[in-house]
This record gives C-alpha cells, sequence and structure tokens, in this order.
C-alpha cells in the first residue's frame, strides 16, 4: 500500500542543510493502521507529507498503491490525492462554512452532483455522529467536534489511505479516547489504511497495528506494537513507553532500595499465559530464596496480555542464578543494574 524505499529529505537554510528525514525504508500494509511516533524534531511530520508529495523527497522512491509518487504525472499526481484523506492537528475547518459545508467542500472540487454529495455528506454526518450538526459552523463546535468533522471530510472521497497528523494531541484525554474509537471505527468499516503521527505512546498502543520510532529523522526500531512494547531496544523507545506504563522506579523508591534491600532487582516480563501462571512464587519456593514485588503492571496489547514486574530476590547468587534459570523457560528478564530500571 505505501512503501518508503531508502527515502531521504534534506532542507537547505542559511547554507545549511537540514537532515529531516535519513534513508527510511517502511512498508505499510493494506488495512493496517501504522503509527510513527517520534518526539518534536524526529521526522515525523515530513515523513508523512511525502506520502502525497506535498514535499518532494530528496533520495529513494514513495510507492503508494504500486506508484512511484516522484515519477507520476501531475494529473495522476492529483488523482492519487484523491484517494489520500488528510487529518490534522488544527482540524483546517473553513470558518465561514457550516459542517455540511466542511465535508461537501473536497465532492464539489471533484465535480460531484448535488443529489450525490447531499447523499454521502448525509451519510459520512451520520457516522461520526454529528448528523445534527449540519447547519453549525466550526465556532459553535468543540474541539472533539471539530475534529470528527476533520474526518468526515477526509472520508469524503472514499479515499484508500488516511493521514493522520498528530489528529489527537489538541484534545483532552476523554475526546482523544473518543476520536481514537472513531479511527479504528473507520478502518475496520471503511476497509482504509491509516497511517499516522504522533508523540504519544498511548495513541499507539490504542489502535495500531504496527508502529515505528524515529529520531533524528532516522527509524531506530520498527514492529508490531506488542513486539516493541515486549522489546523496546532503543532508549528512546524505552523512554515512550516508560510514558505509559509508569514502571520507572522513582528516586525515591531507589534510595529506599539502596538504603535498606540488600537483594538484586530484576525486570520479568509476563506475555500471554504466562501473566496468569504463578511462574515466579514457583520458582523461588523451588529454590528457597524470597522474592519481593517492587512494581508491577498488566496491559493488554493487540489482544494479548502484557505484563511487567520490577522484583527484589533476595539470598545467596547461586540461587538467584538458579531461579533466573528456572524463570528464562517462561518468562523474559534482565537484572536492573545499579538499582536503575
Amino acid at each position: 500500500m505505501i512503501q518508503f524505499q531508502g527515502v531521504s529529505k534534506i532542507f537547505n537554510s542559511k547554507n545549511k542543510e537540514i537532515r529531516a528525514v535519513e534513508n527510511v525504508t517502511l512498508n505499510v500494509g493494506r488495512g493496517e493502521i501504522y503509527g510513527v511516533i517520534g518526539f518534536s524534531g524526529a521526522g515525523k511530520s515530513t515523513l508523512l507529507r511525502l506520502v502525497n508529495l506535498l514535499e518532494r523527497p530528496t533520495g529513494g522512491k514513495v510507492i503508494v498503491n504500486d506508484q512511484d509518487v516522484t515519477s507520476i504525472s501531475a494529473r495522476d499526481l492529483r488523482k492519487l490525492r484523491r484517494r489520500i484523506g488528510m487529518i490534522f492537528q488544527t482540524f483546517n475547518l473553513f470558518n465561514s462554512r457550516t459542517v455540511y459545508g466542511n465535508v461537501a467542500y473536497p465532492l464539489k472540487l471533484a465535480r460531484v452532483p448535488r443529489a450525490q454529495i447531499r447523499e454521502r455528506v448525509t451519510e459520512l454526518l451520520r457516522f461520526v455522529g454529528l448528523e445534527d450538526k449540519a447547519e453549525q459552523y466550526p465556532e459553535q463546535l468543540s474541539g472533539g467536534q471539530k475534529q470528527r468533522v476533520g474526518i468526515a471530510r477526509a472520508l469524503a472521497t472514499s479515499p484508500d489511505i488516511l493521514i493522520c497528523d498528530e489528529a489527537t494531541s489538541a484534545l483532552d484525554p476523554e475526546t482523544t479516547g473518543e476520536i481514537l474509537k472513531l479511527l479504528k471505527k473507520v478502518n475496520e468499516e471503511y476497509n482504509i489504511t491509516i497511517l499516522l503521527i504522533t508523540h504519544e505512546m498511548h495513541v499507539i498502543r490504542s489502535i495500531c497495528d504496527r508502529v515505528a520510532v524515529m529520531e533524528n529523522g532516522a527509524v531506530i526500531e520498527e514492529g508490531t506494537v506488542f513486539d516493541i512494547f515486549a522489546h523496546p531496544k532503543q532508549q528512546a523507545t524505552k523512554n515512550f513507553i516508560s510514558s505509559v506504563q509508569n514502571d520507572k522506579l522513582s528516586p525515591k523508591l531507589l534510595d529506599i532500595l539502596k538504603q535498606h534491600h540488600s537483594g538484586r532487582l530484576y525486570r520479568i516480563i509476563f506475555k500471554g499465559g504466562t501473566t496468569g501462571e504463578p511462574v515466579l512464587s514457583q520458582a523461588a519456593k523451588k529454590y528457597d530464596i524470597d522474592f519481593n514485588v517492587v512494581y508491577g503492571s498488566i496491559n493488554e496489547l493487540q489482544g494479548q496480555l502484557f505484563g511487567s514486574l520490577i522484583v527484589e530476590f533476595t539470598g545467596s547468587d547461586a540461587e538467584i542464578a538458579n531461579v533466573v534459570r528456572e524463570l528464562e523457560r517462561t518468562v523474559e528478564l534482565w537484572e536492573v543494574v545499579d538499582h536503575e530500571s
């Protein structure tokens, strides 16, 4: 559906090169919800704008629906853009047009007959839950309602792809959850591929199938959401995951552990069926050591349970080594060196 093949984008500013995107290779499958996450300046917004050639890549290829967007004619590019809907952080609605007029606008540009426009707009406003707001203006709407109008407008021309540029970052948490559910509904009911960028890991965790983590213009990690949460390799990825799991030991707790505990700390990752099994207590009993759960959390990711514990083991080095070997048969664990997670 969407392929980035060694794509780079360089901007020149005051005789200085800014490498916004650096040799990115990604494949977004048809029907996926694919997330790109990164801190400000990571290059994710630029990457998004390469899909419909709002920015032209300096190097590499961008393939959309089996077409190299960098080599197609202007006419074919216009056709392609009609198959790609966009949702913006700031909504980008026309304040002078009603809700109906905003959703109808791309259909009017495409010279769709008036009766078909009315039918399509009515259908979409019902889909996003705003059928009673058709004659209102954007200034009369809440932020969540404005974004629903933006989603309806993006769907007007029946696109294959929906691009979301920080679509929820201007919304409160409750409204964010509602918009994410709506995007999931769009994906499932219209079978639309969604490519979204965000700096919020809870957005990725909530609806994405796969995710790419960007830093300094490059993709530093990529995979299914479950695998990224279960096996984060890069520090930036670990920072994002910690922001939603809240499993990083606080400085106060670190001090207490250093001063009053002589045991060794391990992080243990439980996945799938192991989250409900007493593997920890069984191993501790078998080798006669004590353990203390310092922190624990269980989440559901892509229909699978994922648990993370920070555990203190107290015993001899040999006994702890035996427990670690026993646990490694069913779970993942590693020592938290110097009491830092």
